[in-house]
């Protein structure tokens, strides 16, 4: 295997993106005031959180959206608060770039149901992320009009943008990828439901495969996304998804990238981060060649440096393999601090 052709798309520029309200990056004074804490430059600086989240029902439930409050702030806050908000993003740009990321991954979707809010709004987060960083762009979006507006702010100048996804259900948006002449993320998923093995997925990718070529996209503008479920939910789900990047390596070869929001896979676990750490590994070693990851996370760094020989790491792989019925033995090693 070859973890040193991984490619890392940065998944953090993303409204979805939580915070636990009274954790390390958030703080509450007692004057009431909530600010989330961040380097920039080497500097503590604070982001005010705004009430229009402090009374939402994701704060009352001890989270809060922190790229949805600096976007927010950028666009909305005041003089001070709206260059607190920029510089945050900022921050997020430049740290991927540093810890190896190859694209800088922005998804605006969950900042609000308003899609001429949200279509200025992806425009604006891609400019202030193209001022901190110098690598292309991946546009993430539901939306056909969203991902338009995000892919006509990118400056390719830095290299060819990103379309995050393509698929059977979204002919629309590889329309828009070849004309703006954009790599894409292509999902396994089928025209009306996701796939539940190897030979659906290997199913929607050989009709989606054609249409790509069509398009005018190489093998190498190709990242399959094969899909990754989580465990917690299925104990297969791990296994299932490595054997479909061993089928989808096979039949379509070395020129292609292979992708996936291997943080997934971790979902309602403990210790997600080593999880996921032995996940990409397991997944480099099945013939992937990258992620749409966390890259403080997940980067060539962390992937060189896995002890495969550890407890750590031998009881993550069993988990994720299906051998750790109910994931008891890794379960209990967390709870006791073993690993």
């Amino acid at each position: 295997m070859d973890i040193e052709k991984f490619i890392v798309v940065g998944e953090n520029i993303h409204c979805t993106r939580i915070f636990k309200v009274g954790g390390k990056s958030v703080r509450t004074h007692a004057d009431g005031m909530s600010e989330i804490v961040f380097q920039a430059d080497g500097e503590r600086r604070s982001l005010p959180v705004p009430p229009v989240f402090t009374e939402g029902a994701d704060w009352a439930n001890g989270r809060v959206k922190h790229c949805a409050v600096a976007i927010w702030q950028g666009c909305y806050g005041s003089p001070a608060d709206q260059a607190a908000g920029i510089a945050y993003l900022q921050a997020l740009a430049k740290a991927q770039e540093a810890r190896g990321a190859a694209y800088l991954d922005i998804n605006v979707d969950e900042f609000s149901s308003d899609t001429d809010e949200r279509v200025r709004l992806m425009q604006w987060t891609v400019n202030v992320a193209q001022q901190a960083a110098t690598i292309p762009v991946s546009v993430d979006s539901s939306s056909l009009e969203i991902l338009k507006a995000g892919l006509e702010a990118c400056d390719t100048s830095r290299g060819r943008p990103m379309v995050n996804s393509v698929s059977l259900e979204r002919k629309d948006a590889l329309e828009l990828a070849a004309r703006c002449r954009a790599v894409v993320i292509a999902s396994a998923a089928g025209e009306s439901g996701l796939p539940a093995n190897t030979d659906e997925r290997l199913a929607n990718l050989n009709r989606l495969m054609p249409m790509l070529a069509d398009a005018g996209l190489g093998s190498a503008d190709i990242h399959v996304d094969p899909l990754v479920f989580p465990i917690s939910v299925d104990a297969n789900n791990g296994r299932g998804f490595l054997d479909a990047v061993k089928a989808i390596r096979a039949e379509y070869g070395p020129d292609i990238h292979i992708v996936a929001g291997l943080s997934n896979v971790s979902f309602g676990m403990p210790n997600r981060k080593l999880i996921n750490q032995v996940f990409s590994w397991l997944a480099v070693e099945a013939g992937a060649d990258g992620g749409i990851v966390d890259p403080a996370q997940i980067n060539l760094e962390e992937l060189r440096a896995l002890d495969v020989g550890s407890e750590g790491f031998q009881l993550a792989k069993a988990l994720l393999l299906g051998e750790d019925e109910y994931g008891m033995n890794f379960i209990a090693a967390s709870r006791e601090g073993t690993i």
